[in-house]
């Protein structure tokens, strides 16, 4: 079965070079994080990668990986851009950013036609995370074989997603059974002196347990939730407020409401490979010391295309 990974990466800089996180190098031959995520999705049966990004970032993306990816798997390219909305409908006054992760996958609208998972340009999940949403893509069924939409997600130990150099914000996931009832967006998380893992919410301290499951924004969807983020985003726009002009159209804001309504179950899948990403700038000798072991213990050959 043929099956998609869709890499959001609209958001990157406009200029390419230094200070751009996705871009940074962290292997030992000027491999990128997304590298290492598309080397792991084609080893678990991924066959096409979809870069979602911005037209002004095509020329210089190709450059940068997109040449070098299309070697060794199909690569195609959806466009998120600020005005690609639905007839009658304007970008308002003073709006400047696109409209978030869920009008992303919109952008693929014609190009993904198979199931696909989504994962973010900038954050390194693993094999095991890939492994588990490639294999349970292949038996996902469209809602019309099902009764109701076949998703996943993969969920990652929190203790293996927090940084060194300062407060996360991680979607708490809340699950019964096997599958999602909720995601809980939780800022500031942050492990104390003491080992403890703390939040802060309404101006007190709360304590979260090292084990708790978190959303790294990797999900598994069959080609017809397309549909319903055309369906959606045009609902959303529509109930904006002249106040909501930062307002962002999101994944899991889609998939809650689905659950909700009973229209959606989603699998959570639980990873427990480290995550790692560069939310500060500190954290880059830590992830390319990361992988540096990774190549060592065997895990990724020293020239990772070759």
């Amino acid at each position: 079965m043929n099956t998609t990974l869709v890499v959001m990466a609209a958001g990157i800089g406009s200029r390419f070079g230094g200070g751009i996180k996705q871009l940074e190098a962290m292997g030992p031959n000027g491999e990128i994080i997304m590298d290492y995520s598309i080397y792991d999705a084609k080893a678990a049966g991924f066959n096409k990668v979809v870069f979602v990004i911005r037209h002004d970032l095509e020329k210089d993306f190709r450059e940068v990986i997109g040449n070098r990816i299309e070697k060794v798997i199909d690569v195609d390219y959806a466009f998120q851009e600020i005005d690609n909305l639905p007839a009658g409908f304007e970008v308002p006054e003073g709006r400047v950013k696109p409209w978030g992760t869920g009008q992303a996958i919109l952008a693929c609208k014609g190009i993904v036609n198979e199931p696909f998972a989504v994962i973010n340009a900038d954050d390194y999940y693993g094999k095991e995370a890939f492994v588990k949403i490639h294999d349970y893509l292949v038996g996902a069924k469209k809602k019309a074989e099902n009764g109701k939409y076949d998703f996943s997600m993969v969920s990652f130990i929190l203790g293996n997603t927090l940084s060194e150099n300062g407060a996360v914000t991680r979607g708490v996931c809340v699950a019964k059974d096997g599958y999602l009832s909720e995601v809980v967006e939780t800022s500031g998380i942050i492990e104390g002196k003491d080992g403890k893992i703390e939040y802060e919410e309404n101006g007190s301290d709360m304590v979260i347990t090292k084990e708790s499951n978190v959303s790294m924004n990797m999900w598994g969807f069959t080609p017809d939730f397309i549909d319903v983020l055309d369906k959606g985003f045009t609902e959303f726009l529509k109930a904006l407020k002249p106040e909501d002009i930062k307002k962002e159209y999101l994944l899991p804001m889609v998939v809650d409401s689905l659950i909700k309504s009973g229209d959606a179950t989603v699998k959570v899948l639980t990873s427990n490979d480290k995550w790692f990403g560069v939310t500060y700038k500190e954290d880059k000798p830590l992830v390319v010391e990361s992988f540096k072991k990774l190549i060592a213990d065997g895990v990724y050959p020293e020239n990772l295309w070759k």
